[in-house]
């Protein structure tokens, strides 16, 4: 994601995953239908086949391994959360991490969000 388009997305106070590489992870939305939202499980955000997915194990944001992952215990740089355009905080299983939600609880936090 550039620069323009994450100022973008924070001036409309999106809701959204970023990876601290940089790479936009979806949006942080309740409508399975909606085409970037993380919870489309055919679209490039939340699909499990998806290099983009945190929902991929295989893949840099999904694994146990990646250092960019949600799902990796041990990660010092997890996707970043942007709640109606302000940084809140990191999706990640480090229990070792300040500001964290547990990426395991995502739904209901998108859920008890509103979003």
């Amino acid at each position: 994601m550039t620069q323009g388009e994450y100022e973008m997305r924070v001036r409309r106070q999106e809701s959204f995953l970023l990876a601290q590489d940089g790479q936009f992870l979806g949006m942080l939305s309740s409508n399975r239908y909606q085409i970037d939202s993380v919870l489309n499980e055919y679209g490039s955000y939340g699909s499990k086949y998806s290099s983009t997915s945190i929902f991929n194990q295989y893949g840099n944001y999904g694994s146990r391994f990646g250092q960019y992952s949600a799902f990796n215990p041990y990660a010092s740089n997890p996707p970043q959360v942007i709640y109606r355009g302000q940084w809140v905080g990191y999706l990640s299983t480090n229990t070792f991490l300040q500001n964290r939600i547990d990426s395991h609880q995502l739904i209901d936090w998108i859920y008890d969000n509103g979003l």
